[in-house]
């Protein structure tokens, strides 16, 4: 292979994984083999992978080193926790190459030396990695999955939001331009019952699908919820948003009482993708036949409501000329307005139902969104600039009977059980890569009920919407 300097020996070969080539080789083919992830568009730039024994984890590490089997990169950043040794920063080995049963890995040393010369909480501590299984642990998936396999590992012990600050920007700036993939290592809780765990963890993955890196670390440092390796997962998920990263995709889910059948005290291991365009929402909903005009006139309508109502004016209307042109926006539907900031959800209402004007359910739910959603303070003067404007025109409900008539990536979800409704418009099963029993599971939650309630006599219906944004036909979120 050409690698000099000192070898890092295995840490944790024959315990944590097999200890001799010939098995260890088998035991990552199999588990390859049987993965099963969900098809990801775009491009994946970062992974989340847990780090446990391979007859517990492995199986949901899979599933992420499948998405990318068969890829060639330039490098792999692996960032992973410190379970041995406290120190502030971060410590980068660059010293010589990995060793597994497999072989030798090589470091590639000089985007070592740029990251470590970015930023001066980056050092090598060579007591950092010594012993350290967490990021020994993903190494054989990268030996089998990708060839000519190049890494730089990188150590946390201190996970504070500043440092995962500090150390993605390292990152970031270092790679930029060149094709490298991330990779977080972490599990989740550690040592709940079964249900506690699962309600922990589910914390997390929330925070990771909707990309909320500062709440996830806010949770974590409250206990809200666990993640030995929340740092290296905040890490990565801010490199990966410097680099071009829009979504991530939770790919499995398991824990060790899924695995052993006892479920008294357990450890959750999540894997997720990364992703940076080929949305599947690029895809979502269908035509209703409103052309590029009428949506800009929609989504201008809406900036100029919440504007006029944030300096306490009259909301705006649309000229009679301009309602004659356009009668479609005269037709009596139910429209969802979604507000943004970074990406992040900042406000969503929406009429189910058409009781009045497309034009005029626009502009009044706009208005709500930013101002009566309960999951949010009102909108401030100050943030209108930062706000990005989605619209979803509703098509008519239709009640189910069957599951199976559900279509990601058309069908939105209401459901209604006892006083308990819940909405889901299309494109959120399809941002989060849902199949349509996880999308009726979440719609449950939607609704205030358990997971699963929609088979005790709920009544489901389907709908779909055509979806549209300021970034898609105006060109960004500023009126015209």
């Amino acid at each position: 292979m050409g690698a000099s300097g000192k070898v890092r020996e295995p840490a944790v070969a024959g315990a944590f994984y097999p200890g001799t080539e010939e098995a260890l080789r088998a035991a990552v083919t199999g588990l390859l083999e049987k993965a099963d992830p969900p098809v990801i568009e775009g491009k994946i730039l970062g992974l989340i992978s847990p780090h446990a024994g391979y007859m517990y984890s492995g199986a949901v590490a899979a599933d992420a080193y499948k998405l990318i089997a068969g890829e060639t990169f330039d490098a792999v950043v692996v960032v992973a926790p410190s379970h041995h040794v406290f120190f502030p920063g971060s410590s980068i080995y660059r010293q010589g190459p990995y060793r597994t049963p497999l072989g030798l890995i090589e470091v590639h040393k000089d985007l070592a030396e740029a990251i470590e010369s970015a930023e001066t909480s980056i050092q090598f501590k060579p007591e950092a990695h010594q012993r350290e299984h967490s990021l020994e642990v993903q190494l054989p998936f990268l030996q089998i999955a990708l060839s000519d396999l190049k890494i730089v590992p990188i150590v946390m012990a201190e996970q504070s939001y500043e440092n995962c600050e500090r150390l993605a920007g390292a990152i970031a700036g270092a790679v930029e331009g060149k094709n490298v993939l991330l990779v977080a290592s972490s599990d989740l809780s550690h040592f709940h019952s079964y249900d506690e765990a699962v309600a922990l963890d589910q914390v997390v993955i929330d925070h990771v699908v909707n990309y909320e890196c500062e709440d996830l670390a806010r949770d974590l440092g409250t206990r809200k919820c666990e993640a030995c390796g929340g740092g290296p997962i905040i890490t990565v998920m801010l490199a990966a948003r410097q680099l071009g990263a829009t979504r991530a995709v939770k790919l499995a889910y398991a824990n060790s009482g899924d695995v052993t059948g006892d479920k008294s005290s357990v450890v959750g291991y999540l894997s997720a993708a990364i992703v940076s365009g080929g949305s599947a929402e690029d895809h979502v909903g269908v035509d209703l036949g409103l052309r590029e005009e009428e949506k800009a006139e929609l989504l201008k309508l809406a900036r100029k409501s919440i504007e006029a109502r944030l300096r306490n004016e009259d909301a705006p209307e649309l000229s009679r000329e301009t309602l004659d042109a356009h009668p479609l926006l005269r037709e009596e539907r139910g429209a969802f307005v979604t507000l943004t900031i970074d990406g992040r959800l900042r406000g969503c209402i929406g009429n189910i139902r058409g009781v009045a004007p497309l034009h005029s359910t626009i502009s009044r739910m706009a208005v709500s969104a930013a101002t009566e959603d309960p999951r949010f303070p009102a909108l401030q003067a100050r943030e209108i600039a930062k706000i990005a404007i989605e619209i979803s025109v509703l098509t008519p409900f239709e009640k189910i009977s069957d599951p199976e008539e559900i279509e990601v990536g058309r069908d939105g979800l209401y459901l209604e059980k006892g006083m308990n409704r819940g909405l889901l418009l299309p494109q959120v099963p399809a941002e989060y890569g849902w199949d349509r029993y996880h999308f009726l599971d979440q719609t449950c939650l939607k609704a205030g009920l358990p997971e699963g309630a929609w088979r005790e006599g709920a009544d489901i219906y389907i709908f779909s919407a055509q979806i549209f944004n300021e970034a898609e036909i105006l060109g960004g979120s500023s009126s015209q």
